[in-house]
């Protein structure tokens, strides 16, 4: 079922907040157990990247489409370039520097795009297909 039902935050330090809300979303889209973990994860990460690199100025945004659960992270300063999805894993002895790795490796698709002088990075989940909710 198709849902126009659509979830939107600023992004701030209360990341318990946000974790909460997309959550609840996700859970009651039909996302649920480990994809809903690793989706919620993914999600983080991408808002900690906008708290740490892009002055902290952001949204998020989630919906569902027929077949797949997308959060949008967008980070209002625009650090982020497309080249940078295709990221490797960082080597033996890092501490930092596998988020962009991490997105890549939890979701069924992980795009960023630049537009209007922000970046957006997009993370995409199948539904399973037994789905009811909506």
């Amino acid at each position: 079922m198709h849902t126009d039902q659509r979830g939107h935050w600023p992004i701030s330090t209360d990341l318990i907040g946000l974790r909460r809300h997309l959550y609840r979303y996700m859970s009651q889209m039909g996302l649920v157990g480990t994809r809903r973990d690793d989706l919620l994860l993914a999600a983080n990460e991408a808002v900690i990247n906008v708290l740490e690199h892009g002055d902290a100025a952001g949204s998020v945004s989630v919906w569902r489409d027929e077949a797949d659960l997308v959060v949008d992270v967008v980070d209002d300063a625009g650090r982020l370039a497309p080249d940078q999805a295709d990221r490797r894993r960082p080597g033996p002895g890092a501490v930092r520097g596998f988020g962009l790795w991490l997105m890549g490796r939890l979701c069924d698709e992980f795009t960023i795009c630049q537009s209007g002088g922000r970046s957006r990075v997009r993370l995409r989940m199948h539904l399973p297909a037994t789905s009811g909710a909506g």
